[in-house]
């Protein structure tokens, strides 16, 4: 069964989420979809299949200002986000049950690295494809970074489509100590990363395992790109070791 669902943000908003309800779920997984990304993304929805399979529930959501979300994208920031999942959790808690598993991809697993540590019911966390600091996503506007910085913000194009990056965008990530958050994680850790990734280079995953302290554990995704969308196969290979790996860690 998939449920359709809202919630309050961390910013006020109302968020769009899907949760993919088993008959009689084991246990519950948060995601948190990539920068600018949405829960209804290809490749999120085949992931989505396997943990539904293995009887876990999947939560997904749109970020505040993002996909059918409510809410200004130019207003949120990578804080903003780490609260929005944390909201999401909270959401669950009250309603279904808490989450104790995070996922992110992208960006969203280097928040979900920052969040677990505020969510109690999380045992483990897997990351696809993530930046291991904060300031990494400035790559993807570098060009647009001194007009940011003299104006208060820039339009940029990202993924296709026009977003508004202001300068508290790129505050906000200059001060997220993420060495630390890793190092002081205290939760199981996978680390699932393509060694071709051209968006977010392997470097980061070696670099998020070294500062994670064991039980942890790495996956090479082999010849998959950064959004997992050129094969089916490595979104469906990604979901199968997720529930595999999961299921060590439910409680």
């Amino acid at each position: 069964m998939s449920l359709r669902l809202t919630f309050t943000g961390s910013l006020g908003y109302k968020l769009a989420a899907r949760l993919e309800l088993p008959h009689t779920p084991k246990a519950y997984v948060l995601f948190a979809h990539y920068f600018t990304g949405n829960k209804d993304i290809t490749a999120l929805s085949r992931i989505a299949r396997a943990p539904h399979e293995a009887e876990i529930a999947l939560f997904r959501f749109d970020y505040t200002g993002l996909g059918a979300s409510e809410g200004d994208f130019a207003n949120t920031n990578f804080s903003s986000n780490v609260n929005d999942l944390i909201a999401a959790a909270d959401f669950m808690r009250k309603n279904f049950e808490a989450p104790q598993i995070l996922v992110g991809h992208s960006l969203g697993g280097t928040a979900a690295l920052a969040a677990a540590s505020s969510i109690p019911e999380i045992r483990a966390v897997a990351t696809i494809g993530s930046p291991c600091n904060t300031v990494h996503v400035k790559n993807n506007f570098a060009e647009h970074l001194d007009e940011i910085n003299e104006k208060g913000q820039a339009e940029v194009v990202l993924g296709g489509r026009k977003f508004n990056i202001k300068k508290q965008f790129l505050d906000d990530i200059a001060n997220q100590d993420m060495p630390t958050k890793i190092a002081n994680l205290k939760k199981a850790l996978l680390v699932m990363h393509s060694p071709i990734d051209k968006i977010v280079g392997i470097e980061n995953a070696q670099k998020i395992y070294e500062y994670a302290k064991h039980p942890k554990s790495f996956i090479s995704l082999d010849k998959a790109d950064h959004l997992l969308i050129d094969s089916p196969t490595d979104s469906k290979y990604v979901a199968s070791v997720l529930a595999t790996w999961a299921s060590r860690y439910l409680q």
